[in-house]
Formats: C-alpha cells, structure tokens, sequence
C-alpha cells in the first residue's frame, strides 16, 4: 500500500515539473518577438544637397616653357660628361667637353697671324704718317705720299680681318665646352665619353629643363569645343587618382590638331619640380561645371549583379524598415558618391550592417 502511494506521488512530481517546463518554454516567444519588433540597430546617414563637379579626364603633359635640347655645335670626340640625369645645374656650368686640340692649334695659327699682320699694320703706320711730313715739307712727292697711304689702308685692312679671323676661331673654341644655358635640371644623357658627336646629329647631347613656368598640355575633344573657355577649372591628379594640384586653363588654340584631333589648351602649373617634371603625363580632369546633387556615403553602396542601391530606413506606423533602392550614381567626391537618380534629400541611409539586411527587413536607426 504504502509503495503504491509512493509512486503516486513521484508521478504527481514529475507531471508538475513537465507543466512547468512547458510553461517556460510556451513563454519564451514572447521576449523574442519583443527584440524583432525593435528590428536591427543600424547607423543611418541624412542625404543632404553637396556641389558636384560635372568633368571629362584627360591625359596632361607637362611641360616646361623653358627646354632646351643641347646640340653640338662642332664635330669632335666627347673626352668629358660631368653630369648625370636628374643634376640640377646653374646657368654657365661646365656640362660636357668635346676634344678640342685641333681647333686650339687653329685659334694659336690665326693670333700668330693677327700679330703679324699687326706688326705690318704698325710699320705701315708709322711709314704712312712720315710720308706726309716729307710730303707736307716737300721733299717727297705726291706719287710717294700716295703709295705710302695706300700700303698703309692694305696693312690695316690686312689685320682687321686676321683679328676677326682669330676672334672667330676663338669663339668656336667656345663651343667645345657645352654649358647650362640656365638653373635647370638635366634630362637623360644618351651620350657616352668617346662618342663621336657633330651638327648634323639628330639627338641631343642632353636637355636642361628649367624648374619652374610648368604647364600642362590638354587635347581636350572637339565636340566640348563649345565648352571649352579661359578659366575653366582643371584638377592634376597622379596615376593613382590623388590630387596634385588645381589650376585654371589660361591658354586655348585658336585651331584644331589634326594629328591629335583636339584643341589644345594649357594651363600652368606651380608644384615643385621634385614632384612635376617636364614630359611627365599625369591626369586632368576638366570641370565643366558645378551642380548641387544629392550625395551619400560610399560605404551605403552596394552592387549586386551589375546594379547599384542603397538601403533607406523608412517609417511605417512608428516603425523604420530597410528599403532597397536602386540610385543612378555619378561622380564620386571624396568619399561620398553623388547619386543622380533614386534619392532625395532626407532620405535616412543605411551605412552600417548592410551585409545582414533584406528588402523591407525592421531596423533601429541609431544615427544620422
């Protein structure tokens, strides 16, 4: 009897325990539909009006308004190179040497010259103005008098033209030393110490490129010519997009180019030549014009099979849901993109967990 009753009562816990836990899990529902309610907590970003750039990318050649391709002047063998490309030299420094020897004999021929012909200059001279005394004092006749002036204007023609013979040679002496023009910076140096170098050549010894007055070389298309106008606005940017610098056009061809089938124009250029040089191609990017546009983050971008949306938190009946929405971009301004279709002005974006959302999902706005 007394076993009968003990199991009655086990029974009777077990039961209680199994309708308590019944209990707790029928009430669990509740708290976790309470948290969806709530919906994702997400960090939201206002779209508001930015200006825009409106522009076209071209490719930029700078150049400098002062470059010089050294030529030889003379024929000879190069003995000396005491540059290298890339030195910045001053205006008279010495930059190469062309053996000289030869034409150093002809410059001591011609002033061996000069100072005989000079020697019989002054004779000559000295004869002349006796010649007249006597004449003057009538010892001599005119006949001699004569003779004497005109050996006189032979001797002095006879020299001056030795003396500018000589002061030639010695000018082409000159030419054996190859000097900077200008401060500059020297550009690649092809040549080697023996080469053979002449006048006729068609490459340069070398080039010295002034630091300073760059300008860039822009072949803008020729359906923009109507655009295109003094001022305008031109950011330089490097091969990775970073801006170098803005500048303004300030130069437009009257005419078209034909090889390039472009109308140049030039804008100048103030960044130090250790970051521009001449030749160098960097990009340009042409501001046509500036337009007020609705911009948004670009961590609120996503693309999915070739199209591009945003997720805007919108409130429906005190509640904010994750909408997707396909935008139209353009430009991209620092690190926002300005959206050409899609969005207003208000507009809450979502910037954060974009990974996790879908299309109408509940969100908490916590930002923005």
């Amino acid at each position: 009897m007394r076993n009968n009753v003990s199991k009655s009562l086990n029974l009777a816990l077990v039961f209680a325990v199994l309708i308590a836990t019944g209990c707790q899990q029928k009430a669990a529902p509740p708290a976790a539909g309470g948290a969806a309610t709530q919906g994702l907590p997400v960090q939201t970003s206002t779209v508001a009006l930015a200006p825009v750039p409106q522009s076209s990318e071209y490719v930029a050649t700078i150049k400098s308004r002062r470059s010089t391709a050294m030529m030889p002047q003379v024929s000879g063998i190069l003995t000396e190179i005491l540059v290298h490309s890339g030195d910045h030299v001053k205006a008279g420094q010495k930059m190469m040497e062309i053996d000289s020897r030869q034409q150093q004999a002809t410059v001591s021929e011609k002033r061996a010259t000069e100072r005989q012909k000079k020697a019989v200059y002054d004779y000559q001279t000295t004869e002349a103005d006796r010649q007249r005394k006597l004449f003057e004092a009538g010892v001599t006749s005119r006949s001699v008098y004569d003779q004497s002036q005109q050996a006189f204007d032979n001797a002095k023609a006879d020299y001056e033209a030795a003396a500018e013979i000589s002061k030639t040679q010695q000018q082409l002496l000159d030419y054996y030393t190859i000097r900077a023009p200008y401060d500059g910076v020297v550009g690649d140096v092809p040549v080697h110490i023996g080469d053979y170098v002449a006048p006729s050549s068609t490459s340069p010894l070398t080039t010295v490129d002034e630091g300073k007055d760059l300008e860039a070389y822009v072949y803008v298309p020729t359906e923009r010519a109507g655009q295109v106008k003094m001022g305008l606005p031109i950011d330089l940017l490097d091969n990775s997009g970073n801006l170098i610098e803005k500048t303004k056009i300030d130069f437009v061809s009257a005419q078209v180019d034909m090889s390039m089938q472009g109308i140049l124009v030039k804008a100048p250029v103030h960044s130090a030549p250790e970051r521009l040089r001449n030749a160098q191609l960097v990009k340009a990017r042409v501001i046509w014009t500036t337009t007020p546009m609705a911009v948004v983050p670009v961590l609120a971008v996503i693309r999915l099979s070739g199209q591009t949306f945003v997720y805007v938190a919108k409130q429906q009946n005190g509640r904010y849901f994750a909408m997707q929405t396909a935008v139209t971009l353009g430009d991209s301004v620092g690190n926002m993109y300005s959206v050409a279709a899609g969005l207003n002005p208000g507009d809450k974006v979502i910037i954060s967990g974009t990974q996790f959302l879908v299309n109408q999902m509940p969100v908490m706005p916590m930002g923005g």
